[in-house]
Protein backbone atom coordinates (compact mmCIF):
# COMPACT_ATOMS: atom_id res chain seq x y z
CA UNK A 1 0.00 0.00 0.00
CA UNK A 2 1.49 3.65 -0.99
CA UNK A 3 1.67 5.76 1.82
CA UNK A 4 -0.83 8.48 0.65
CA UNK A 5 -3.29 6.13 -0.65
CA UNK A 6 -6.73 7.62 -0.32
CA UNK A 7 -5.69 10.90 1.22
CA UNK A 8 -6.61 14.01 -1.17
CA UNK A 9 -3.76 16.72 -1.12
CA UNK A 10 -3.65 20.19 -2.27
CA UNK A 11 -0.81 21.65 -3.62
CA UNK A 12 -0.39 25.78 -4.06
CA UNK A 13 2.19 26.99 -6.56
CA UNK A 14 2.42 23.41 -8.43
CA UNK A 15 2.63 24.41 -11.90
CA UNK A 16 6.91 24.02 -11.71
CA UNK A 17 9.67 23.63 -9.49
CA UNK A 18 8.84 22.74 -6.08
CA UNK A 19 5.41 22.77 -5.85
CA UNK A 20 5.23 20.50 -8.93
CA UNK A 21 7.61 18.43 -7.38
CA UNK A 22 5.72 18.12 -3.80
CA UNK A 23 2.38 17.30 -5.98
CA UNK A 24 4.19 14.86 -8.33
CA UNK A 25 5.33 12.98 -4.95
CA UNK A 26 1.57 12.73 -3.54
CA UNK A 27 0.71 11.33 -6.42
CA UNK A 28 3.10 8.96 -7.34
CA UNK A 29 2.65 7.67 -3.57
CA UNK A 30 -1.27 7.14 -3.96
CA UNK A 31 -2.75 10.57 -3.50
CA UNK A 32 -5.45 12.43 -5.36
CA UNK A 33 -4.23 15.73 -5.95
CA UNK A 34 -5.40 18.95 -6.83
CA UNK A 35 -3.07 21.38 -8.28
CA UNK A 36 -3.77 25.21 -7.52
CA UNK A 37 -1.63 28.03 -9.66
CA UNK A 38 -2.06 31.31 -11.43
CA UNK A 39 -0.21 30.11 -14.36
CA UNK A 40 -2.44 28.58 -16.17
CA UNK A 41 -0.69 27.60 -19.53
CA UNK A 42 2.00 25.73 -17.23
CA UNK A 43 -0.83 24.50 -14.61
CA UNK A 44 -2.27 23.01 -17.79
CA UNK A 45 0.74 21.50 -18.92
CA UNK A 46 1.88 19.78 -15.33
CA UNK A 47 -1.92 18.59 -15.46
CA UNK A 48 -1.46 16.62 -19.10
CA UNK A 49 2.05 15.19 -17.31
CA UNK A 50 -0.05 13.98 -14.31
CA UNK A 51 -2.31 12.40 -16.17
CA UNK A 52 -0.06 10.59 -18.56
CA UNK A 53 1.10 8.98 -16.10
CA UNK A 54 -2.13 7.78 -14.60
CA UNK A 55 -2.30 10.01 -12.08
CA UNK A 56 -5.56 11.48 -10.34
CA UNK A 57 -5.48 15.12 -10.17
CA UNK A 58 -7.57 18.21 -11.05
CA UNK A 59 -6.54 21.91 -11.86
CA UNK A 60 -7.81 25.19 -9.90
CA UNK A 61 -6.57 28.43 -11.63
CA UNK A 62 -6.53 30.17 -8.24
CA UNK A 63 -4.96 33.40 -7.16
CA UNK A 64 -4.21 32.11 -3.42
CA UNK A 65 -4.09 36.23 -1.99
CA UNK A 66 -7.70 36.01 -3.05
CA UNK A 67 -9.97 34.39 -0.32
CA UNK A 68 -13.17 34.27 -2.64
CA UNK A 69 -11.03 32.29 -5.43
CA UNK A 70 -9.58 30.34 -2.78
CA UNK A 71 -12.77 29.42 -0.80
CA UNK A 72 -14.21 28.35 -4.53
CA UNK A 73 -11.46 26.62 -5.39
CA UNK A 74 -11.35 24.55 -1.75
CA UNK A 75 -15.05 23.87 -1.39
CA UNK A 76 -14.63 22.61 -5.95
CA UNK A 77 -12.10 19.80 -4.69
CA UNK A 78 -14.07 18.48 -1.78
CA UNK A 79 -17.18 18.44 -4.44
CA UNK A 80 -14.66 16.41 -7.00
CA UNK A 81 -12.93 13.95 -4.07
CA UNK A 82 -15.03 14.46 -1.14
CA UNK A 83 -12.75 15.77 1.40
CA UNK A 84 -8.94 17.48 1.94
CA UNK A 85 -6.46 15.50 3.76
CA UNK A 86 -2.96 17.95 3.25
CA UNK A 87 -2.51 21.61 2.33
CA UNK A 88 1.09 22.62 1.52
CA UNK A 89 1.06 26.13 1.33
CA UNK A 90 3.75 26.53 -1.39
CA UNK A 91 2.75 29.64 -4.25
CA UNK A 92 5.20 32.29 -3.44
CA UNK A 93 6.75 35.61 -5.78
CA UNK A 94 10.24 37.39 -5.36
CA UNK A 95 10.66 41.06 -5.96
CA UNK A 96 14.15 41.13 -4.43
CA UNK A 97 15.41 44.51 -4.31
CA UNK A 98 17.58 47.07 -1.46
CA UNK A 99 15.72 48.14 1.51
CA UNK A 100 15.81 51.93 0.36
CA UNK A 101 14.47 50.50 -3.54
CA UNK A 102 11.94 48.42 -2.44
CA UNK A 103 8.30 49.77 -3.54
CA UNK A 104 5.13 49.77 -1.92
CA UNK A 105 4.35 47.25 -4.58
CA UNK A 106 7.20 44.94 -3.94
CA UNK A 107 6.67 44.96 0.10
CA UNK A 108 2.67 44.30 -0.34
CA UNK A 109 2.83 41.63 -3.34
CA UNK A 110 5.26 39.50 -1.50
CA UNK A 111 2.97 39.73 1.74
CA UNK A 112 0.21 38.92 0.26
CA UNK A 113 1.26 35.92 -1.79
CA UNK A 114 3.12 34.06 1.05
CA UNK A 115 1.76 35.02 3.88
CA UNK A 116 -2.16 36.05 3.67
CA UNK A 117 -2.30 33.72 0.53
CA UNK A 118 -1.31 30.59 3.55
CA UNK A 119 -3.61 31.99 5.76
CA UNK A 120 -6.80 32.06 3.19
CA UNK A 121 -5.90 28.16 2.38
CA UNK A 122 -5.75 27.18 5.87
CA UNK A 123 -8.62 29.05 7.15
CA UNK A 124 -10.43 27.48 3.52
CA UNK A 125 -9.76 23.52 4.14
CA UNK A 126 -9.31 23.63 8.36
CA UNK A 127 -13.03 23.34 8.49
CA UNK A 128 -12.81 20.07 6.31
CA UNK A 129 -10.25 18.87 8.40
CA UNK A 130 -11.77 19.20 11.96
CA UNK A 131 -15.06 17.86 10.52
CA UNK A 132 -13.11 14.50 9.59
CA UNK A 133 -10.77 15.23 12.89
CA UNK A 134 -7.48 14.41 10.15
CA UNK A 135 -4.99 16.93 8.90
CA UNK A 136 -1.92 17.70 7.35
CA UNK A 137 -0.74 21.10 6.62
CA UNK A 138 2.50 22.68 5.42
CA UNK A 139 3.89 25.65 5.19
CA UNK A 140 7.00 26.18 2.82
CA UNK A 141 8.92 29.09 4.21
CA UNK A 142 13.04 29.54 3.59
CA UNK A 143 16.02 29.55 4.97
CA UNK A 144 15.88 33.25 3.98
CA UNK A 145 13.71 33.65 7.26
CA UNK A 146 16.79 33.90 9.22
CA UNK A 147 17.55 37.16 6.87
CA UNK A 148 18.73 37.70 3.52
CA UNK A 149 20.45 40.66 2.00
CA UNK A 150 18.11 42.68 -0.90
CA UNK A 151 14.95 40.29 1.05
CA UNK A 152 13.61 42.36 3.71
CA UNK A 153 10.26 41.48 2.01
CA UNK A 154 10.69 37.83 1.29
CA UNK A 155 12.79 37.33 4.37
CA UNK A 156 9.63 39.18 6.55
CA UNK A 157 7.20 36.66 4.94
CA UNK A 158 8.81 33.77 5.26
CA UNK A 159 9.74 34.25 8.80
CA UNK A 160 5.91 35.16 9.71
CA UNK A 161 4.85 31.77 8.20
CA UNK A 162 6.85 29.64 10.75
CA UNK A 163 4.73 31.75 13.33
CA UNK A 164 2.01 31.14 11.74
CA UNK A 165 2.94 27.27 11.65
CA UNK A 166 3.12 27.02 15.49
CA UNK A 167 -0.08 28.71 16.41
CA UNK A 168 -1.95 26.45 13.80
CA UNK A 169 -0.17 23.83 15.33
CA UNK A 170 -1.62 24.82 18.67
CA UNK A 171 -4.82 25.86 17.76
CA UNK A 172 -5.65 22.93 15.64
CA UNK A 173 -3.82 19.72 17.00
CA UNK A 174 -6.45 18.94 18.97
CA UNK A 175 -8.95 17.92 16.01
CA UNK A 176 -6.00 15.19 14.73
CA UNK A 177 -4.53 18.26 12.16
CA UNK A 178 -0.48 19.05 12.44
CA UNK A 179 0.88 22.12 11.22
CA UNK A 180 4.82 21.92 10.21
CA UNK A 181 7.05 23.90 7.58
CA UNK A 182 9.86 23.05 5.75
CA UNK A 183 12.56 26.06 5.38
CA UNK A 184 14.40 25.27 1.94
CA UNK A 185 18.35 26.05 1.43
CA UNK A 186 19.61 26.75 -1.55
CA UNK A 187 17.47 24.92 -4.13
CA UNK A 188 17.77 25.13 -8.00
CA UNK A 189 14.60 26.35 -9.67
CA UNK A 190 13.54 28.98 -11.40
CA UNK A 191 13.27 31.11 -8.70
CA UNK A 192 16.73 31.05 -8.12
CA UNK A 193 18.14 31.23 -11.53
CA UNK A 194 15.98 34.77 -11.17
CA UNK A 195 17.88 35.37 -8.68
CA UNK A 196 21.15 35.28 -9.97
CA UNK A 197 20.06 36.81 -13.43
CA UNK A 198 19.09 39.94 -10.73
CA UNK A 199 22.60 40.11 -9.48
CA UNK A 200 24.12 40.05 -13.23
CA UNK A 201 26.23 36.58 -12.57
CA UNK A 202 25.07 32.83 -14.38
CA UNK A 203 23.39 30.47 -13.11
CA UNK A 204 26.13 28.26 -12.77
CA UNK A 205 28.54 30.40 -11.28
CA UNK A 206 25.82 31.29 -9.12
CA UNK A 207 25.16 27.32 -8.17
CA UNK A 208 29.15 26.71 -7.39
CA UNK A 209 29.70 29.91 -5.34
CA UNK A 210 26.73 28.74 -3.07
CA UNK A 211 27.71 24.94 -3.04
CA UNK A 212 31.09 25.75 -1.86
CA UNK A 213 29.60 27.00 1.36
CA UNK A 214 26.91 23.98 1.59
CA UNK A 215 28.12 21.17 3.72
CA UNK A 216 27.15 18.22 1.74
CA UNK A 217 28.66 19.35 -1.25
CA UNK A 218 25.93 19.52 -3.49
CA UNK A 219 22.78 22.22 -4.10
CA UNK A 220 19.36 20.80 -3.36
CA UNK A 221 16.77 19.64 -5.76
CA UNK A 222 13.02 20.44 -5.51
CA UNK A 223 13.21 16.39 -4.81
CA UNK A 224 14.85 17.80 -1.33
CA UNK A 225 11.98 19.46 -0.53
CA UNK A 226 9.16 16.87 -1.56
CA UNK A 227 10.92 14.11 0.72
CA UNK A 228 10.49 16.77 3.76
CA UNK A 229 6.85 17.55 2.97
CA UNK A 230 5.78 14.16 2.61
CA UNK A 231 7.63 12.89 6.01
CA UNK A 232 5.42 15.57 7.40
CA UNK A 233 2.23 14.85 5.81
CA UNK A 234 2.64 10.64 6.80
CA UNK A 235 0.24 9.60 8.79
CA UNK A 236 2.77 8.09 11.16
CA UNK A 237 3.64 12.04 11.71
CA UNK A 238 0.75 12.37 14.24
CA UNK A 239 3.06 13.54 17.03
CA UNK A 240 5.04 15.69 14.89
CA UNK A 241 3.42 19.15 15.19
CA UNK A 242 4.18 22.90 15.29
CA UNK A 243 8.03 22.07 13.38
CA UNK A 244 10.41 23.97 11.08
CA UNK A 245 13.08 21.92 9.22
CA UNK A 246 15.47 23.59 7.20
CA UNK A 247 16.33 21.61 4.18
CA UNK A 248 19.40 23.35 3.21
CA UNK A 249 22.52 20.73 3.51
CA UNK A 250 23.92 21.81 6.94
CA UNK A 251 23.12 24.03 9.58
CA UNK A 252 22.01 27.75 8.65
CA UNK A 253 23.72 30.60 10.76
Amino acid sequence: MARFDGRVAIVTGSSRGIGKEIATKFAEEGAKVALLDINETALEETAKEFRDKGYEAIIKITNVADSAQVDKAVESVVDQFGKVDILVNNAGVIRDNLLFKMTDDDWQTVMDVHLKGSFNCARAVQKYMVENKYGRIVNISSGSALGNRGQANYAAAKAGLQGFTKTLAIELGKYGITTNSVAPGFIETDMTKATAERIGISFESFVNNIVSTIPVGRSGKPADIANAVAFFCDSASSFVNGQVIYVAGGPLN
